[in-house]
């Protein structure tokens, strides 16, 4: 089923109520069709040659947009959603949900051109956004006399403080502070996936193990449900007092060990290798591989940190999100965990996309056709548009609203 043929048949208010009876209904379209669009009109269209981009880099750009504004669409759709189910409150709908959402899109508009003379509007539209994430959360932990919420809170507080200074290192020319933000960006997004992965991973397990629900056969070790996110938070505490490299190094790697345990919970048979459940390991697996192999590089050994990097951002975390809003989008619409074939399609394009991204970076005499960067954007790209075309006309349905299994 297409998306606008199923779009244009919903009358405005149906559709209206659809996308905004909760966060991820709104949010997780947002971020496929930003995760789309974006790279591929950055390479194919501009070849990073951005339009009003003069003293900013191009590079610095594509973090911003990729880090704040797919996978925060992402984050956006995920913790309203998932905190007043955790909280058991009321969800946030309607209204309010649409104007973070514009919130959101106004910046990703200057990002998509480069805006640099937008640069404090950028900031003020996504601070709106990740304070309210930020107040949202405090509010449920304090109405709850709850600390349950308190991991996600510390993250979210990172990602915010780093998303606004890679705004300002940006405007103010200030190249390593920029990198710096980047990095602190994606260690807070990848803290954040740790816990996600920790709240998760156990439901669909048991769900994917026993469908009929009346037995939970899977129990995780408790010794690793928190401490690839814990470890995570210690680098960004070393990256933001600039410790050495040596130091940092170590603790990357640390983190990385931390994830790489969290494919054991993959250990549960032939279901392992599902794409439901393979997802979410296969996510720490590249999550981990990528912290380790850029920890190694700082403590000296010759291996490239830029590919550890995007192993770890934009595979590790890539894949992280790409399995939340597959999972949750069947689950928040009432259909089985059982992905479709063009579901598993994006998921084998997003992989491949990410092994073609780091593989000149680690065998550089290796080249692609179509450039560095075109296939595996382009790749990249239609991995987030195929999921598109799949759950747009489920979060969109008005049918679906009242038939999640959450």
């Amino acid at each position: 089923m297409s998306v606008l043929p199923a779009i244009r048949m919903l009358p405005s208010a149906d559709l209206a109520r659809a996308m905004s009876a909760e966060g991820l209904r709104l949010m997780f379209p947002l971020a496929a069709l930003h995760a789309a669009l974006w790279p591929l009109l950055w390479v194919v269209v501009w070849s990073h040659d951005l339009p009003f981009a003069s003293s900013s880099l191009p590079a610095h750009w594509h973090a911003q947009e990729m880090l704040v504004g797919s996978f925060g669409a992402a984050l956006l759709g995920f913790l309203t959603s998932a905190l007043p189910e955790w909280t058991d409150t009321r969800r946030i709908s309607g209204r309010p949900l649409f104007l973070f959402a514009g919130f959101w899109a106004g910046a990703r508009v200057l990002g998509l051109l480069a805006v640099e003379s937008g640069w404090l509007i950028g900031l003020m539209f996504d601070q709106a956004w990740m304070l309210f994430l930020l107040a949202y959360a405090l509010r449920l932990s304090w109405t709850k006399k709850s600390t349950d919420l308190l991991g996600f809170v510390l993250f979210v507080t990172a990602f915010a403080g780093a998303a606004a200074m890679l705004r300002i290192a940006m405007a103010l020319e200030l190249y390593d502070l920029s990198e710096s933000a980047i990095r602190v960006l994606g260690f807070a997004l990848l803290g954040l996936l740790g816990l996600a992965l920790a709240r998760i991973t156990v439901p669909v397990t048991n769900l994917i193990l026993d469908p009929t629900e009346k037995t939970s056969p899977y129990r995780p070790h408790p010794g690793r449900m928190h401490l690839s996110a814990g470890l995570a938070m210690l680098v960004i505490l070393a990256e933001a007092a600039m410790l050495s490299d040596a130091v940092r190094g170590y603790l990357m790697i640390a983190a990385g060990a931390a994830f790489l345990d969290r494919v054991a919970e993959g250990f549960v048979g032939r279901e392992g290798l599902s794409f439901e459940l393979g997802g979410l390991w296969l996510s720490s697996a590249l999550a981990g591989t990528g912290l380790i192999t850029f920890g190694l590089s700082l403590i000296g050994l010759p291996l490239p940190w830029l590919g550890g990097l995007h192993l770890a951002l934009m595979g590790g975390l890539g894949l992280g999100v790409l399995q939340v809003l597959s999972i949750a989008g069947l689950l928040h619409t009432g259909q089985p965990l059982r992905f479709s074939t063009t579901t598993r399609l994006s998921i084998l394009l997003l992989v491949l996309s990410v092994l073609l991204r780091v593989l000149p970076q680690f065998a550089p005499s290796f080249s692609l056709p179509f450039g560095p960067y075109g296939l595996t954007s382009t790749l990249f790209s239609l991995s987030f548009l195929l999921w598109a075309t799949a759950y747009i006309p489920l979060l969109w349905s008005p049918a679906s609203v009242d038939q999640e299994r959450c």
